[in-house]
């Protein structure tokens, strides 16, 4: 990726010599939660109380800031966690932050709290969020992606991403179960109402007959043929794997379609919904959020300012947010490919 530049953090925190003028940071959690979001909480505590500076968790995302709802971290507050699910900081939507007078609000809390900078995790509105805060008054954000659609640009790694991959696997692995037991079609929905990599990845994974997601229009003309033809000439039973902002109204919409035209198959629906959130975070997301904790804290030492910290081919990269935000992730075409090839 062009924009990115890489980073090495060993060297940075070898830099012993340096004297960061920050003195105190906030950290939060803003957005939909994401299975890691506790192991990022606990990196940049961790990182920073070794850099000398003081720590302060901001509760409820942004609308925690308004109302000055901070907490001081220290290391003993951030033990045990790395393990949970969620985030312990809780997160919350803010429509007063949308405002002018609400960023001013959070702003004049973090003056009277003495936050220099923060550290934001979540997703591109919560990015957003963040560079509009930094341009109006001159504060540092450094953002950490933490998302289950992986969908931000500049980053092949959003944290929770990978947990909810596995939950959807597991889940859809029981639901193909009981649809050979039973001779059925089962249409599946998972999360990503704009992106369709959880669905995608999960489909192949999973083997599903067909893949509706929305960056495809094409998937559609493969349902038709598999009912059409496969259901009837070669499968028992079918899992079909829609994301939740699939063009044509997600997995009730479909599966009324499919019942219309096809009134003699067994057609069933489950929507996994917030399932997908929540569990324990796998090693993958622990080990990401824990780098990219610590990279956001490097980041503010270096004076970084409106910069999404990423992973790219494995190693940090550091994404400004007007092109993270703003940008889209794309998805490999070749996944559909494969994923056609091999339902023949």
């Amino acid at each position: 990726m062009i924009l990115c530049h890489m980073v090495d953090n060993k060297n940075m925190r070898d830099d012993s010599h340096r004297k960061p003028r920050l003195q105190k940071i906030g950290v939060f959690t803003s957005g939909g939660d994401a299975p890691g979001m506790n192991a990022a909480i606990r990196a940049v505590t961790r990182a920073a109380i070794a850099n000398k500076l003081k720590v302060v968790g901001i509760r409820r995302g942004y609308q925690g800031m308004i109302e000055g709802d901070f907490i001081p971290l220290r290391s003993a507050d951030v033990s045990g966690i790395i393990q949970l699910g969620g985030t312990v900081l809780r997160t919350a939507r803010s429509n007063e932050f949308r405002t002018f007078e609400g960023r001013q609000k959070a702003w004049l809390q973090l003056q009277k709290a003495g936050i220099d900078a923060v550290v934001v995790i979540g997703g591109d509105g919560s990015f957003t969020g963040a560079l509009t805060m930094s341009q109006e008054f001159n504060i540092s954000f450094v953002g950490i992606p933490a998302t289950i659609d992986n969908d931000m640009y500049g980053t092949d790694y959003t944290i929770g991403y990978e947990t909810a991959l596995n939950s959807v696997v597991c889940a859809v692995d029981k639901i193909r179960d009981t649809a050979v037991s039973h001779g059925r079609i089962f249409i599946v929905e998972v999360m990503g109402r704009e992106a369709g990599l959880l669905a995608l990845n999960g489909g192949i994974a999973c083997g599903a007959e067909v893949i509706l997601i929305p960056e495809s229009k094409e998937q559609h003309d493969e349902l038709k043929r598999f009912l059409d033809k496969g259901y009837r000439h070669k499968e028992r039973s079918g899992i079909i794997m829609v994301a939740e902002g699939d063009e044509p109204g997600g997995a009730l919409k479909i599966a009324e379609q499919v019942r219309r035209e096809h009134p003699d198959l067994d057609v069933r629906v489950s929507i996994l919904g917030h399932i997908q959130r929540g569990g324990s975070p796998t090693a993958n997301d622990r080990v990401n959020a824990t780098r990219m904790g610590v990279a956001a804290v490097d980041a503010l030492l270096d004076d970084q300012k409106s910069i999404m910290i990423g992973i790219d081919d494995g190693k940090i990269v550091q994404v400004p947010f007007n092109k993270a935000v703003k940008l889209n992730h794309s998805i490999d075409g070749d996944l559909l490919d494969i994923q056609r090839m091999l339902n023949i």
